[in-house]
């Protein structure tokens, strides 16, 4: 095989990948940290929500939402109510993370303490200190149930 062929067949390789959701980056690579920066920042405020720390969840979300809410109990309140499963699940599994530039998405499973499946889809910008910050979630009920 010459070189051009197999050029080639790397680059469709790498785009298959990409089109069924694979992350083509390695471990080293610029767009791999980043994926894992990602996921750390969304477990981070899971954890946090375990916790009851309101302070530390806030800390997460990007500035827009900050300011919207101003305080981190005004933000904990729209949490319990609009996200409750978030706060402590069962189980959590993430989804193969998304990253184009400075934007993410996040895919999240999770599973309440009644065995309801959800998806959680996590919005994230990297923010002008290098820091991913979450932009918002949109979470779906599923209609899996553990056993």
């Amino acid at each position: 095989m010459n070189r051009r062929h197999l050029l080639r067949s790397a680059w469709v390789v790498l785009l298959g990948a990409r089109a069924v959701g694979v992350s083509a980056a390695g471990p080293g690579d610029v767009a791999g940290a980043d994926a894992r920066r990602v996921r750390a920042v969304v477990q981070a405020q899971l954890d946090a929500f375990a916790a009851g720390d309101a302070a530390r969840a806030f800390t997460y979300a990007a500035p827009p939402i900050r300011d919207m809410f101003g305080t981190p109990e005004r933000f904990m309140e729209m949490v319990e109510r609009r996200y409750a499963p978030v706060i402590r699940p069962a189980s959590v599994a993430f989804l193969v993370t998304q990253v184009s530039g400075d934007a993410a998405i996040q895919g999240v499973h999770l599973t309440d303490a009644s065995g309801d499946a959800w998806l959680a889809v996590y919005r994230l910008e990297r923010q002008p200190d290098r820091n991913w910050r979450i932009t918002g979630c949109e979470l779906h009920e599923s209609t899996a149930r553990t056993t």
